[in-house]
């Protein structure tokens, strides 16, 4: 079954199977938001982007990856509540490791009550089993807000592979439509989108898929033309 990028609470789980990695998603809890799953093919590691809500929906997507518990790290993509309502309860159950970004890593161990045993930075790198993830920094939704962008190796086998693709998981950050919410912040708005066209827009290519934190997945091929409509409206 080829991947859509479109889920529903209680409707299953999506999966897309590429050369190197398993990415699941699942929607859960009430704001409806988006857990990835990022299963390394060679050795079973795995990586969960946003323990957002409802604990047994999200161990249930660890156990489709790996048929255990096994979960090597999450990183919560930002701050807000929605995105880590299950954070310490998956830590719990999983003892994974946890990840954010700097700048808002002491509000999610706080909110959280889970310690974040890594905190990122523009240009790190997370590497689990065979896979590797670049950290690009979106500031302005939150000031640690954090996307992370895993490529494609150029060898490929898989009928949805694509040689050399991004997959950018963008948590708040951009979405179908335009960047994230930044609350009437003129200042906040200017410093989210000038970081997701210089840091996503102006490195990566149209073929690069977008798993945000919310809805359905997008393209930068389809969102590009409308950046300056972006930009005039302010939001």
């Amino acid at each position: 079954m080829t991947y859509a990028g479109s889920v529903q609470a209680g409707g299953g789980t999506g999966l897309r199977v590429l050369d190197e990695v398993e990415i699941r998603k699942r929607e859960v809890g009430t704001a409806r938001n988006n857990a990835y799953l990022l299963t390394c093919r060679h050795d079973g590691a795995q990586v969960l982007v946003d323990a957002a809500a409802d604990p047994e929906a999200v161990v249930d997507l660890i156990r489709e990856g790996s048929g255990a518990t096994r979960l090597d790290v999450v990183v919560t993509t930002h701050r807000h509540r929605d995105h880590l309502g299950a954070l310490r309860s998956v830590v719990a159950v999983t003892g994974a490791a946890t990840a954010a970004g700097a700048d808002d890593a002491d509000e999610i161990a706080e909110t959280a009550d889970v310690p974040v045993t890594q905190r990122l930075h523009d240009g790190d790198t997370l590497t689990f089993g065979h896979v590797t993830l670049e950290v690009v920094a979106l500031r302005g939704h939150t000031p640690g807000s954090v996307a992370l962008a895993y490529r494609e190796p150029t060898d490929v086998h898989e009928p949805e592979a694509v040689a050399g693709r991004v997959h950018l998981f963008t948590g708040d950050s951009l979405f179908p439509g335009g960047v994230g919410a930044t609350r009437g912040d003129a200042d906040a708005f200017a410093q989210l989108y000038d970081d997701v066209v210089q840091r996503v827009f102006d490195r990566l290519g149209d073929e690069t898929w977008v798993y945000p934190g919310h809805g359905d997945d997008t393209t930068l091929g389809a969102e590009r033309p409308h950046l300056q409509e972006w930009h005039d409206r302010g939001w």
